[in-house]
């Protein structure tokens, strides 16, 4: 136990949880760790199973749930809250907003379905999710919600991830601060990160060459761990941060620094 939840027993939410070498699956296996029951949603079926498997071996007594979910679907979302709800997970405490998908495309190359489609992951299903989970929250008497955004929105984008990925997650920082201005007042506390390079598979295709490139220039030489990006998703859904909202935790080794 790290951190001070404050609150007993509470479900955390967690999308795109189906890599093992993926921030999703390592948020909801150190939610595990601090004591929480964990939801694990994303579209990979055969992936949610496996994550399951893997956060009950290092946590065997762990309460674990899978849901397969389309996150851009309204109807989806809408069950899945209601099956959340209907199961015998304790109420939800946190809403950690991870699923997403990058966009190398360029500006002149970008296609409407492909901007569509990024925007729809990265940027609309964190506020379908939110607008299906938060009443419980407020029902349950309390509440965290982390939106995944990334240094992208701050700096423009590079190799891997360009304009429609920036414009998206510059989204969900407007977003977050929406919501964490109408939610105050019911104690809902809405907070944003946004990771720079991250040791995962996300970058289909990528070399060895070009990720220890992009190692190299982070000014701590060297990708984040998903671990060190999970931990600041479950602080952000403690106790111990229950007077921060509203605000972009930066999280990036030194790449954009303001």
């Amino acid at each position: 136990m790290g951190f001070n939840t404050g609150v007993g027993t509470r479900t955390a939410v967690v999308t795109g949880a189906s890599s093992l070498k993926g921030i999703g699956f390592h948020t909801g296996l150190r939610f595990a760790r601090e004591g929480w029951a964990v939801a694990l949603l994303d579209i990979n079926e055969r992936g949610l199973e496996q994550a399951k498997a893997a956060l009950l071996q290092e946590v065997p007594d762990a309460q674990a749930a899978t849901y397969v979910i389309d996150v851009t679907d309204p109807d989806a979302v809408n069950r899945v809250a209601e099956a959340v709800a209907a199961s015998d997970l304790p109420p939800v405490g946190a809403l950690c907003n991870i699923a997403g998908i990058p966009s190398p495309s360029s500006f002149f190359d970008l296609k409407l379905p492909e901007w569509e489609r990024v925007m729809a992951v990265n940027l609309t299903a964190p506020f379908l999710l939110s607008q299906a989970f938060v009443p419980q929250m407020i029902k349950g008497g309390y509440g965290r919600v982390v939106n995944m955004s990334s240094v992208t929105a701050q700096h423009g984008g590079g190799v891997f991830s360009k304009t429609s990925y920036a414009a998206a997650k510059a989204g969900v920082l407007g977003l977050t601060r929406g919501m964490a201005r109408e939610l105050a007042e019911h104690g809902i506390t809405v907070n944003a990160v946004a990771p720079g390079v991250v040791d995962t598979d996300i970058r289909v295709g990528s070399d060895e060459e070009t990720e220890q490139a992009l190692a190299a220039a982070v000014p701590l030489r060297r990708q984040a761990r998903p671990e060190e990006i999970a931990a600041l998703f479950v602080w952000l859904s403690c106790e111990d941060s229950g007077y921060i909202t509203g605000i972009t935790h930066s999280i990036n080794g030194g790449t954009y620094i303001a």
